[in-house]
């Protein structure tokens, strides 16, 4: 993942944190300001990765700074955060442990900057 990140920072900012629902530390780290929120849900929606990055895209077009992607529990998550979620989205309909569906969407986003900036990795 954190291979995936490096790339990433090529081309922005991204910070990976994990969080404990239970310590005061998490619910203080759950406090979005104007970022978009994104759930990964199994039941969300589905995109190509030429879709996740018109995404992506138009977020940054449209002066979206902040954009957070949550990976909850295999309960889902609690109601008060999936009200804030602007948008759910599914890797797969596949269930894969949250240490690999972080791997995996790491390196869609970073899949996704190199399709908007014409590099070649994508292909």
């Amino acid at each position: 993942m954190e291979d995936y990140a490096a790339r990433v920072r090529r081309y922005a900012e991204i910070a990976i944190r994990e969080l404990r629902p239970d310590s005061p530390a998490s619910r203080k780290g759950l406090e979005f300001g104007g970022a978009t929120v994104v759930l990964l849900d199994a039941g969300g929606k589905k995109f190509s990765s030429q879709q996740f990055a018109g995404w992506i895209q138009s977020c940054r077009d449209g002066g979206q700074r902040d954009l957070v992607f949550l990976c909850g529990a295999a309960e889902g998550f609690p109601e008060a955060l999936a009200g804030r979620a602007s948008l759910s989205i599914s890797l797969s309909p596949l269930t894969f442990s949250h240490e690999l569906a972080r791997v995996m969407l790491v390196e869609q986003i970073y899949r996704a900057f190199a399709l908007l900036a014409g590099h070649p990795y994508p292909k």
